[in-house]
């Protein structure tokens, strides 16, 4: 409680600080003074300056722009670090000074508050003249919103009216409660506890019923007891009394059969091990200096139990930067660089067939031979290919091809150009890093965008008449934007001599379809390039023109201008029926191939976490087409995996929203969606005999109606057979309803990562939450009950720490049971053996000091230092990680092996003592041993069981453990000896027993020795009969790796310890490696297929079997 009143206090503490903070708000009369967030009202203006959140969700009035326009950061939202470029309306882009609000009015209709991010419906109409009423009427969309906890970029001022604040914003909306978080350990152990509490109140019930029935029948006639003279608790007029009071007293001398020690053991425990986690060098991060950092101890375990893992993009899995790697341009593929996939399977295929293939590694490694000279890196580009480099390109063939591929890459785009001014370097701010590479790359090739007006673009573009530079002015004309419906964005522009151009990039599936009949020369070489871009983890665009009349233009751009000043529900559908009629009849240029750089070590990473059978969905709130890209790019996609998708972008949805009935929408959208669930469940169940293998992608919009209580069930099911999970465009709200839906449906330990504030309602709601320490600030990691600073780290918290972590706990939690049901049984049978007197057979302190002292330690080293494979072995061998997930060493079999163990212990421990002792003198002098001696030595022999019990089930041994485990023991007797020489009115049932009547006698050395040993019988047979039966995986490895022998076998092994997986790096490169050998098989003789396969061992297996006739 006391914790959780100060993380309770944190939390305070921080939205004590949001609320506080000032932002200037407008007064009258021109005047804005400072005020804070918690006392803006809905209507004011307030005045946002440069890196200054917003306080509410405002309406964009006016900026320090001339066209009204600013640029916005929305990691808090969306998790991207791009710029958002954001424009206010024209009526008021001229309201640039505090004294243009002076008699400011404006009415605003909009919809209520939601959480949907993206989308804003809504109107304004402003009042040019307050008095005369004179207003006109304006849509409002996304592009005029600033949301609040974004950030204010680049951009001096802006002045906003506040439209929603408080609980009724949109980032708020989006957020969740935190839930509280167990591990399934700790659930288990409660049910075990109520198991043991049963089995106390069990024996108590037995204990005294049988005390209560002798005490009435049998008390009167034990006259050496003085039955007329005895206390209420062996009264045998009061039986029932009697029986009553013995209930309480059992309760109280059984007790330690619950072992309450237990929970104060595992917290200290689970923080050493937590220390471990923050301590290791293998998860630090040099370039940020921070180690990984676990925020709660309280989940430890739960990370070697992950079924599922959720992720962020953006941040997560990548580092949100393009480089330009190749394009085709005239049906001419352009461009040496190689992925990473690509790379892996050349190496693997072999000489010979790389070269068969035209696989660009041999040119890389000539030219690296030749000792062409490295010029530096370029941010953004990476395109290796001398026909274009240092204005080559116009030798080539289709030089003037080339020269238009350029210039529609430094034109059609809406980045920004930001001269530094030291270096005179151009830099652009830009929407998306596709549209930064895509500028960069234009300028590599001599095409410098360096500067934009309000309505032109200015390029300096190499004059192939001198050679020299030429500036030349594109006049924009209008502007079609990319929207993940449209799939494509298209800039009409007049050059210097007055022609007119659309240009235009989108997805291929897009462009192809708009193209002339004289558009498609390069069709057919374009489409392969594509297919091997996308092959190897490329993100493309195919880019295309057209040439317009100025009188086709004019006539279109009549109906173009009514659509946009139209007001209603169906505005968007009819902007994108206005622009069919002019992205048509286009003509292919070629395409472009960019690579997003992945965080260092993802692929590897969920290439492991796939081998280890954890499954990997990603959550994002990019567009669709993004997401795919960087499916394919982490290998979570590949060539020949059949996608499923879920969306509202189908004519039946879009005409029900054209209609303007919003429940009409809903209900159509509805159907749309369970239709196409239905459909993708009998996809999959229709090929599942044929191995075919699915990833299902679904979009933020169709996820509103899929998480609907009636369809909920069925989309989780849908994507539970899918190999790979992508959900696009999706709010931090609905992150966090995936993650319950897969949480709650399958049941299993879920594990959110991501690392900006738009993840913190998925990391909350999740099992455990990962959050990723980088540039996206500290909202994720704060929010999180782990941290560390990169993905691939994760490979490591999970395989190794978590793994650890699971076993050590089920196995200390075992081991705490057993030992304390051996030690309380044993009480329960001296009671019987005594009748049920209440009288205990140990002396209180030994009781006292049982978890105390002579046990507590041993344990404890088990929980903290046991290993049961060395870590790199356990990353090696991923499959091992199953055992977690599968709760094998922590499901009720082994929990009801353990407590059968404990009562076989102590029956055999209490009955063979008393067996020994009973019938023969003890002591030299002819003395029988009396309940002082018959309790010392049941208590040395549970004691010396328990030490060996947790030796035998230790699997590494430290100098620690070997301290902790045998001064336990020694501590024992060191007790006996200090507490024995204490007065007898002190200790007058232990007083000198050890060394006058134990020590001395040979007797009690030998019984511990023969009651150990048989105690331990049972478990050692059952032990040793497993291991050479049905032994676990990681006692084989343990063994194999132990004796150092056959590193053939244990090379074997390793490729056969990896769960089936159709994901991850190492699926992409079988794939990829498959297609390749189709492809020299289909091409060249058998028998140089032969010669292949010998340069290759590792694919000779295969390549026989397709050689063999």
């Amino acid at each position: 409680m006391l914790k959780e009143a100060i993380e309770d206090w944190r939390r305070f503490l921080q939205d004590k600080e949001v609320n506080n903070r000032k932002v200037k708000v407008h007064q009258g009369d021109g005047e804005f003074i400072e005020r804070e967030w918690k006392l803006v009202k809905v209507g004011d203006i307030v005045k946002v300056e440069r890196e200054q959140f917003f306080p509410a969700d405002l309406i964009l009035l006016a900026s320090n722009f001339e066209d009204g326009i600013c640029y916005v950061e929305t990691m808090n939202l969306d998790g991207e670090t791009n710029l958002k470029l954001k424009r206010s309306l024209e009526c008021t882009a001229t309201f640039e000074e505090d004294n243009n609000y002076k008699s400011f009015t404006a009415i605003v209709n909009c919809e209520d508050p939601n959480p949907n991010l993206y989308t804003f419906i809504g109107n304004f109409e402003f009042f040019n003249d307050a008095d005369t009423l004179d207003s006109h009427m304006y849509p409002l969309s996304p592009h005029q919103i600033l949301l609040r906890d974004s950030k204010l970029r680049n951009t001096d001022y802006i002045y906003g009216a506040v439209l929603y604040n408080g609980r009724d914003t949109k980032v708020v909306q989006n957020s969740t409660e935190s839930p509280s978080k167990r591990s399934h350990i700790e659930l288990i152990m409660d049910k075990i506890i109520y198991l043991l509490f049963s089995l106390l109140l069990t024996i108590c019930v037995i204990g005294s019923f049988t005390f209560g029935i002798r005490t009435k029948k049998e008390m009167p006639t034990w006259w050496y007891l003085y039955p007329k003279d005895v206390t209420p608790a062996f009264n045998s007029q009061r039986a029932g009394v009697a029986a009553l009071l013995h209930f309480v007293t059992a309760l109280i001398l059984y007790g330690y059969i619950i072992p309450i020690s237990l929970y104060v053991s595992i917290e200290i425990v689970k923080i050493l091990q937590a220390i471990f986690i923050n301590k290791d060098n293998y998860m630090f991060h040099q370039e940020t200096n921070k180690f990984a950092n676990a925020r709660t101890s309280n989940l430890n375990e739960e990370l070697g139990q992950v079924e599922t893992i959720l992720s962020d993009k953006t941040g997560t899995l990548t580092c949100n930067m393009m480089e330009f790697l190749k394009c085709s341009i005239a049906g001419v593929s352009y461009g040496c660089g190689m992925t990473e996939v690509e790379r892996v399977a050349a190496k693997r295929i072999g000489k010979r067939a790389s070269e068969l293939l035209c696989l660009p590694i041999q040119q890389n490694e000539l030219s690296s031979e030749n000792g062409r000279q490295c010029k530096p890196h370029i941010k953004g580009f990476n395109l290796e290919d001398d026909r274009l480099m240092d204005g080559r390109w116009k030798n080539e063939p289709t030089s003037e091809t080339i020269q238009l591929f350029f210039r529609i890459l430094a034109v059609c785009h809406t980045a920004i150009p930001e001269r530094d001014p030291v270096t005179g370097i151009i830099n652009y701010e830009v929407e998306s890093p596709d549209e930064g590479a895509f500028v960069v790359a234009a300028r590599e090739f001599g095409f410098e965008f360096y500067k934009r007006t309000q309505s032109s673009v200015l390029v300096n573009e190499p004059d192939l008449s001198n050679g020299g530079l030429l500036s030349r002015e594109y006049k924009v004309l209008d502007l079609l934007e990319f929207s993940s419906a449209r799939k494509r964005m298209s800039i009409i522009v007049e050059d210097d001599s007055g022609d007119i151009f659309l240009f235009c990039k989108g997805a291929d599936s897009i462009i192809f379809e708009r193209l002339g009949i004289q558009g498609r020369t390069y069709e057919k070489e374009t489409r392969k390039h594509l297919a091997d871009y996308a092959d190897a983890g490329l993100r493309t665009l195919v880019l295309a023109y057209r040439k317009l009349t100025l009188e086709h233009y004019k006539d279109w751009s009549k109906d173009f201008a009514r659509e946009k000043t139209y007001i209603g529900a169906d505005r968007e559908s009819r902007l994108e029926s206005v622009a069919e009629l002019i992205e048509r009849d286009l003509i292919l240029v070629g395409a472009t191939a960019v690579e997003d750089k992945l965080q260092q070590g993802v692929p590897e990473c969920i290439d492991k976490l796939a081998q280890a059978g954890i499954k990997i969905w990603v959550l994002t709130g990019d567009k669709t087409e993004t997401a795919i890209n960087i499916g394919f790019a982490c290998s979570l996609l590949r060539h020949g995996m059949t996608q499923i998708k879920i969306n509202l972008d189908n004519d039946e949805v879009q005409s029900a929203e054209a209609t303007g009935d919003k429940e009409h929408y809903m209900k159509v959208a509805r159907k749309s969606i369970a239709q196409q669930i239905s459909h993708g469940m009998d996809q999959v169940k229709k090929n599942e005999s044929k191995n075919a293998v699915y990833s299902l992608i679904i979009d933020g919009k169709a996820l509103n109606y899929a998480l609907e209580k009636h369809l909920k069930n069925e989309l989780l099911e849908l994507a539970v057979q899918c190999a790979s999970v992508i959900c696009c465009r999706v709010s931090p709200k609905q992150k966090a309803l995936v993650t319950r839906l897969v949480k709650e449906g399958s049941r299993k330990t879920t594990l959110g990562i991501g690392d900006g504030a738009n993840d913190v309602g998925m990391i909350k709601e999740a099992d455990i939450g990962v959050g990723i320490s980088g540039l996206e600030g500290m909202q994720a990691a704060m929010a999180s009950d782990f941290s560390i600073a990169q993905f691939r780290f994760l490979e490591r918290l999970l395989l190794v720490h978590g793994s650890w972590c699971y076993k050590r706990l089920a196995l200390m939690i075992c081991y705490f049971f057993y030992k304390n049901i051996a030690f309380g049984l044993t009480l329960f049978y001296y009671e019987a053996y005594t009748v049920f007197s209440g009288q205990p057979a140990y002396n209180d302190w030994y009781m006292s000091l049982f978890n105390c002292i002579f046990t507590s330690l041993p344990v404890i080293a088990l929980g903290v230092f046991e290993q049961d494979l060395p870590a790199d072995v356990k990353v090696q061998f991923p499959a091992l990680y199953q055992q977690g997930a599968q709760n094998k060493l922590f499901g009720w079999d082994r929990i009801l092996g353990w407590i059968g163990n404990a009562f076989t212990s102590s029956l055999i421990i209490f009955f063979f003592v008393s067996a020994i002792l009973n019938p023969q003198a003890f002591q030299r002098n002819g003395q029988p041993s009396g309940m002082e001696v018959l309790g010392l030595t049941t208590y040395t022999c549970v004691l010396f069981t328990v030490s060996c019990q947790i030796a035998l089930v230790m699997r590494y041994f430290t100098w620690i453990q070997h301290i902790f485990l045998w001064g336990s023991i020694l501590a024992w007797y060191i007790f006996l000896l200090l507490y024995g020489e204490i007065s007898l009115y002190i200790s007058p049932s232990a007083y000198r027993v050890f060394i006058e009547a134990c020590a001395p006698c040979a007797m009690y050395w030998v019984i511990i020795l023969i009651v150990v040993v048989a105690a331990l019988a049972p478990y050692f047979t059952c032990l040793v009969f497993q291991n050479y039966i049905s032994p676990m995986d990681h006692i084989i490895i343990h063994e194999k790796v132990r004796l150092d022998s056959d590193q053939d076998w244990l090379s074997q092994e390793r490729k056969k310890a990896v769960e089936p997986t159709n994901v991850g790096f190492t699926a992409r490169v079988e794939a990829l490696l498959k297609h390749w050998k189709e492809f020299l098989l289909t091409h060249h003789s058998l028998s140089f297929m032969g010669e292949i396969c010998n340069e290759n061992s590792e694919g000779a297996l295969e390549c026989i079997r397709h050689t063999q006739p």
